[in-house]
């Protein structure tokens, strides 16, 4: 574990999330707790920009006491700018896992090499598989 870096800071924790991609709603975060997503997949691409929606994951991470814990959801992000949790239609479904999976091996490995701290997921999380 890296000498020092069991307790890192809010800022510190902000900057490390934020170097992982474009996951982070940092406007949506406090010290203990962060709020990521990921708009995977159109729903309908033939739409304009801004009449589109998405379908994805998002994630609250909150601090244990050995670290943090995840609790993904999935579904549609939808024109208010929020999320629903829907079945992901079996079109966008792998689309939405990958990106899922990718994100969290790279959550999993920053609080791991960077601040020695694990990451566990929340029993309500949703499945990606």
């Amino acid at each position: 574990m890296p000498e020092g870096t069991k307790n890192p800071t809010h800022y510190r924790l902000l900057s490390a999330f934020k170097a992982i991609g474009p996951y982070l709603r940092e406007g949506k975060c406090k010290e203990g707790s962060y709020l990521f997503d990921c708009l995977a997949a159109c729903v309908d691409d033939k739409k304009a920009p801004e009449k589109r929606e998405f379908w994805g994951w998002w994630m609250i991470l909150d601090q244990t006491d050995t670290g943090y814990e995840a609790k993904y959801q999935s579904g549609r992000y939808n024109l208010a700018g929020e999320w629903e949790a829907k079945a992901i239609p079996q079109a966008a479904l792998s689309d939405v896992i990958q990106n899922q999976e990718e994100f969290h091996k790279k959550l999993e490995q920053t609080l791991d090499e960077r601040f020695g701290l694990t990451l566990s997921m929340h029993e309500e999380s949703a499945e990606f598989v």
